[in-house]
């Protein structure tokens, strides 16, 4: 209706010009190649039809604001919206990232395939963060009072709606509100919601599963070698939580990484947490990538596993020289654990066995299998999960006695008839 009032009051109006201005939003006028009003210019010698961005920026200026997506605008912008604005810079920013692609002597066909890639993720991310603010409008909560890396992921769209209806959730529980405090734990937390009993499962179940497969292995040399048992054992719960935690999905946090880090630091810091988790809208990870996260988490689990076997090895030997001064007579029969070779072998064993078998667990096995399978039934997931959970920790104690034993740092004993 605008438009036509406009075309018709053109035949009244004298031969100067007619400017009508209308300004976007509450700040001081620039020049008209970046300001933010706009100005519809009538010649009285000619009566042009309105231009596509005449039409488009008289219904901007003119239309009624919708008050669903208000409130997080607000919370995220302070008040002023900048709807237009930042539909100028997403037009603006694919401008630029054509014009790179096409750039660049014999490397076009290249950047043309970045710029789209580079497209699609901005689009994706522009719609988590309109998806996450619409969460925090529906929760009545202000962004400003969630973690700085969570609002800091919110505004950079690296995170949908769904995700911070999740944290909502988790909050209301009091040990997940304290645990969120934590980083690790949050982004763990986030990525699923049933790490803690995991962690739980782990831990629980790892002293009986591990002291079972000793004896499954040994039988009856079990008791001859109760002191290797002792050690394997404490070696075990030692590393538990940390298989459990490492190679765990996670939603990322995290803030870029500085400008000045070296590309060795910069690569791995763009590696999942798990070689097979899924990938949010807007992040993607390449095979490199991929394979980056194994070997970055086997790099972690050799110093775990080496740490905790050094622990382990020097509490048996302490006990073993014990029962020596106790018992003379078996200070001939009773031999120290190698502290060396044994916690080395240990920490290779995690950085590749457990590493691997962790990894498929929870990234294939948990997220991509048994969660979409069964997301609505958590108790019986719980229950699959344990189910599994206890049968890959017997497992790996199986491999670790075959493993020490092939490695040369256990030895079976001959049982006297």
């Amino acid at each position: 209706m605008l438009i036509a009032a406009a075309a018709a009051a053109n035949k009244f109006i004298s031969p100067s010009s007619f400017n009508l201005s209308h300004s976007l939003h509450s700040r001081s006028r620039r020049p008209s190649s970046t300001s933010s009003a706009f100005s519809l210019s009538l010649p009285s010698n000619r009566n042009p039809a309105p231009t596509t961005s005449t039409r488009r920026l008289l219904f901007l200026a003119f239309s009624t604001p919708n008050y669903n997506t208000a409130l997080g605008r607000d919370a995220a912008t302070g008040g002023i919206d900048h709807s237009y604005e930042v539909d100028n810079n997403n037009n603006n920013n694919s401008n630029n990232n054509n014009n790179n692609g096409s750039s660049g002597g014999g490397g076009g066909g290249e950047g043309d395939h970045n710029s789209n890639n580079g497209d699609d993720n901005f689009g994706e991310n522009n719609k988590n963060k309109r998806e996450a603010l619409m969460a925090l409008s529906e929760v009545e909560r202000s962004i400003d009072s969630l973690p700085k890396d969570l609002k800091a992921a919110i505004l950079d769209g690296r995170i949908p709606g769904s995700i911070v209806f999740k944290y909502f959730e988790l909050e209301k529980t009091p040990i997940f509100a304290w645990l969120l405090k934590f980083g690790g734990f949050k982004e763990r937390l986030l990525a699923d919601d049933l790490f803690l009993a995991k962690v739980f499962m782990e831990c629980g179940v790892g002293m009986f599963t591990k002291t079972a497969a000793e004896y499954e292995r040994r039988r009856e040399n079990f008791f001859n070698e109760l002191e290797i048992v002792f050690a394997d054992v404490a070696m075990a719960i030692i590393a538990d939580f940390m298989l459990v935690y490492l190679p765990a999905p996670t939603i990322s946090l995290r803030p870029p990484i500085g400008v000045n880090a070296g590309r060795i630091a910069k690569f791995f810091y763009s590696c999942p947490d798990n070689a097979f988790q899924i990938a949010l809208g807007g992040t993607s990870y390449s095979l490199l990538q991929r394979i980056g996260a194994i070997v970055r988490n086997g790099a972690k689990l050799f110093a775990v596993g080496t740490t905790s076997s050094m622990v382990g090895t020097v509490v048996t030997n302490a006990l073993i020289n014990a029962k020596k001064a106790v018992n003379v007579s078996s200070a001939d029969e009773i031999e120290n654990v190698p502290v060396l070779s044994t916690s080395v072998a240990y920490g290779v064993y995690m950085a590749v066995s457990s590493n691997l078998r962790y990894q498929i667990l929870a990234g294939v096995i948990e997220q991509r299998i048994l969660e979409p399978l069964l997301h609505q039934h958590k108790l019986f997931l719980s229950a699959i999960c344990f189910a599994v959970r206890t049968g890959n920790t017997f497992l790996g104690s199986l491999l670790w006695v075959d493993y020490a034993r092939w490695v040369g740092v256990q030895k079976a004993q001959e049982v006297e008839e």
